[in-house]
């Protein structure tokens, strides 16, 4: 298993509406138009994960999971878990989001490929707990 840890924070704006993706930017903005955006400020991308981590995600049989973590404002830790699949054409070259999709496409900023949820799947006090601007972790790991 090979995992990586991003830090962000949520943001006023989040609205987790999208119906087949899901994102974490290192943007420090959120317009109301960005309803997969979960999390922004990420201090770290795609192109910054280790090689041994994109290459076990290449693989079309792997799991990958990413972990949402949230702090809410009285100091509870809700969690969100969405479940895919890797990709030979995975390049983890982004170098400002994360994008979890439910279908196959794949792009510079995809991470993952045929979620079992988006951004809409999300519970709404963890949705609630990201437009407070919570401070998130968000972990991802591939066997």
């Amino acid at each position: 298993m090979h995992e990586e840890v991003v830090r962000a924070r949520g943001h006023e704006n989040v609205s987790a509406e999208h119906a087949s993706t899901f994102e974490v930017t290192s943007d420090d903005w959120l317009t109301p138009a960005g309803d997969c955006i979960l999390a922004v400020e990420a201090d770290r991308v795609p192109a910054d994960f280790a090689p041994e981590f994109v290459d076990a995600c290449r693989d079309a049989e792997a799991t990958i999971t990413a972990i949402v973590e949230v702090e809410t404002a009285d100091g509870e830790t809700l969690r969100e878990r969405i479940e895919g699949r890797g990709h030979p054409e995975l390049t983890f070259e982004g170098d400002r989001s994360h994008v979890g999709r439910t279908s196959d496409y794949v792009d510079d900023r995809t991470i993952l490929v045929g979620a079992d949820a988006a951004a809409e799947d999300f519970d709404r006090d963890v949705v609630a707990a990201l437009a407070d601007g919570g401070d998130v972790t968000f972990t991802l790991r591939v066997e």
